[in-house]
Formats: C-alpha cells, sequence, structure tokens
C-alpha cells in the first residue's frame, strides 16, 4: 500500500460558502496493495484540483473472487493497514476523506460490519458508519446476498465538516427513504456504491436524483464502475447532484474523478421557493 509522501500544495479553499467536493470512480480488483495504489493515485488528483472533501466508493480495497474474501482482509476498530492507509492519505493531503467501505470485525467470527469511515485533515477518525441495509438480488445466474458475510448497522450518521452537514450512506441504503430522512437536515448526502450493472441501468441515477429532489441538498455518490477482475461488472456513473436535481457531473465508466463545489446560497434558494421540508406532518 502507498506510503505517505510529500505531495504538491493543494490550492486554497475556497471562500465561506461553498465547499470543493470530489467523488472518486475504481475498478476495484482482488489486490488490496494495488487498489489502494489506485485510490491514492486518484486521491491525489481530487486534491490537486482543490477538493476539500474526497468520498471513495464502496470496498474501494477489494472486489473478491468470493463473497468470504473481505472477512479475511478484515480489521479491527482502529487499527490495520486500510485504516492506516485511509488515516495517512487524509493527513498527507490536508483533506476530509470518507474512505468508501472496509470490512471491519464484527460480533461474529464468519461475517464484517461493512464500514464507512471518515477522516479528518489532520488524519484523526470523524466519524464511523456501518452500512444498515444489506443487499438481496437474485434473477437467473445473477444472485447477491449480503447477509450472507455482512453484519447489519443500526445507527444514522451525520458528521460535520467544516460546517457541512454530511449524511453517511452506502450504496444499498439508496433504497430506503426513511434513513435519509432520519439524516435531514444535510447540506451533502454521500453514497460510496458498488450498484450492479442490472440494478443500477434500472435505477441508480432516478433514485440518486430523488433522494437530492426530496431532502434538497446536494448528493455525492462515488462507484464502482466496470468490469472486474473477478468477472463482476458494475454500473459506475458516480455522480454529483444539486438540490433541484440536477446533475452537475457523471463519469459513466472506468476509474477517474467526479468534482464540483457545494453553494450554501443553492441549497437555501431551492429551500426557499419550495420549502416542502418545512411542510412535512409526519
Amino acid at each position: 500500500m502507498t506510503s505517505p509522501r510529500p505531495d504538491k500544495p493543494a490550492p486554497p479553499p475556497p471562500p465561506a460558502g461553498f465547499l470543493a467536493v470530489a467523488g472518486v470512480q475504481m475498478v476495484s480488483g482482488t489486490d488490496p496493495i494495488a487498489n489502494c495504489d489506485a485510490a491514492a493515485a486518484l486521491i491525489a488528483q481530487a486534491a490537486r484540483g482543490g477538493a476539500r472533501l474526497v468520498v471513495l466508493p464502496e470496498y474501494f480495497c477489494l472486489l473478491g473472487r468470493r463473497d468470504t474474501d473481505k472477512v479475511g482482509l478484515r480489521e479491527p476498530e482502529g487499527d490495520g493497514p486500510l485504516q492506516h492507509f485511509l488515516s495517512g492519505q487524509a493527513r498527507q493531503h490536508g483533506i476530509w476523506l470518507i474512505g468508501g467501505t472496509v470490512p471491519l470485525t464484527s460480533s461474529r467470527p464468519s461475517r464484517v460490519r461493512n464500514t464507512c469511515l471518515v477522516y479528518a485533515p489532520d488524519g484523526s477518525r470523524a466519524a464511523r458508519y456501518d452500512k444498515i441495509h444489506l443487499f438481496g438480488f437474485q434473477r437467473g445466474e445473477e444472485r447477491f446476498d449480503e447477509s450472507a458475510t455482512i453484519e447489519a448497522g443500526r445507527t444514522p450518521v451525520v458528521v460535520d465538516v467544516e460546517g457541512w452537514r454530511i449524511g453517511v450512506s452506502v450504496c444499498y441504503d439508496l433504497r430506503f427513504p426513511e434513513l435519509y430522512r432520519a439524516l435531514s437536515p444535510c447540506d451533502l448526502i454521500v453514497v460510496p456504491s458498488a450498484f450492479t450493472h442490472t440494478t443500477g441501468q434500472a435505477h441508480w441515477e432516478i433514485l440518486l436524483r430523488a433522494r437530492a429532489i426530496e431532502n434538497q441538498c446536494y448528493v455525492l455518490a462515488p462507484a464502482q464502475g466496470g468490469l472486474h477482475e473477478n468477472g463482476r461488472r458494475t454500473w459506475g456513473h458516480t455522480l454529483l447532484i444539486d438540490p433541484w436535481g440536477e446533475i452537475i457531473q457523471v463519469l459513466p465508466e472506468g476509474p477517474g474523478v467526479v468534482a464540483g463545489t457545494l453553494q450554501r446560497l443553492r441549497i437555501a434558494d431551492v429551500r426557499r421557493s419550495l420549502p416542502a421540508l418545512t411542510h412535512r406532518i409526519m
């Protein structure tokens, strides 16, 4: 895994009322070291572009040949090469880093927590979110059952990033709007994901735009996107969406970075013109 090293200083942060963000899209393979090296290069690219907050996709560190491969990669909370890598990257670039997900130990040795960790610019951990909703799907030969290897979390998480309220979710959580109501009001929702090509082609964009529209906030969804070493194909289409549901930027497939700037005025304008959040009665 890439060790922290001196890098070109990032541009100065934008003025108050703005937050530069970036979502990293990857096509992760079966080698965690190679995956971390690929992530490091894309994090550096995002940081050079001025991003203050960078978000990796779900399981940036491993898409194994078997579902159980991630169990062998699990780490105890607060220690392990994956967590040290994420902390070091945040510290090296002086950014907020949301580390996609990594497998952490659970109460059952045959399962892991699918955990999204948030690191501050000094490398300290600022938040932990364990994926609540576990994906299950079967159509023909295509079958997924995350509950066989993952222990679900229970607690919604909102983290403060330089005064911006960031709601954290992961992949299949996207289909459960009640989670996002529990996070509301947010300025930004992040959805690191590894959507299948089948479900992504059908539902990815419409679900992400709906979450942005109904919560009147930005949504940043970094994804796995392409044909993986294990034969799996993910949908990609990393997206940054504004509070009106308009797509700011999208990357259809392959490794890369989607970047943009959040604007408080845009959030305020949308909520003032259509004050749906204040009209809630349930």
